[in-house]
């Protein structure tokens, strides 16, 4: 099973339709969707090396407009649709003395979150919902998701088929340390 489901996204990765998923699903993960980018960058980098450029630019650049919708999601729904997100990841009853500290440290930590496993999402909503300055936003947004991004596909290029090799003889212990990081890092939030 988790073959096929390595062999489906390798051949998703190489497709014509991989870019375009690429991109919504970096837009999506920016601000609700919890799966992150690199789960396609990283096929799709193993099995085109030479596009790394072209995918790291798209990861970027969409995940910088689904940050944007998340802030606007924090600025402008925050009520109806911002508080059930923050509840989800356990951050309603903390956000009262997070907006002082958020907007003292902001452009810190939206890039911090930016490049790390932290739920991105997270901050974007936040950053709107506490007034964040936009340009502070778009600034540390685009630093911190470039660098990501770039960095992940550049070492793919540079270092690709030893990975590959890596990849496909250890499968099944990569997924299972991925999903436990998910639910570690969910669970981190939950109760950070």
């Amino acid at each position: 099973m988790l073959q096929k489901l390595y062999d489906r996204t390798m051949a998703l990765a190489a497709s014509r339709r991989a870019v375009p998923t690429l991109a919504g699903v970096s837009f999506a993960e920016s601000s609700f969707f919890p799966i992150p980018p690199d789960l396609l960058l990283i096929p799709m980098v193993l099995s085109a090396r030479a596009r790394w450029i072209l995918y790291a630019a798209v990861c970027t650049v969409a995940s910088v407009l689904g940050g944007l919708a998340g802030y606007a999601i924090g600025a402008f729904l925050f009520d109806s649709v911002a508080q059930p997100i923050l509840a989800f990841y356990g951050y309603a009853d903390k956000f009262a003395s997070f907006t002082e500290r958020f907007n003292q440290y902001g452009a810190w930590i939206v890039f911090l979150a930016g490049v790390t496993p932290f739920p991105y999402k997270v901050i974007t909503i936040a950053s709107g919902a506490t007034g964040l300055p936009l340009p502070v936003f778009m600034a540390a947004s685009v630093l911190a998701r470039g660098l990501r991004f770039f960095l992940v596909a550049g070492l793919l290029y540079l270092f690709g088929p030893p990975i590959r090799r890596f990849i496909e003889e250890r499968l099944a212990m990569l997924l299972a340390l991925v999903g436990a990081g998910i639910v570690i890092g969910l669970i981190a939030v939950r109760f950070l």
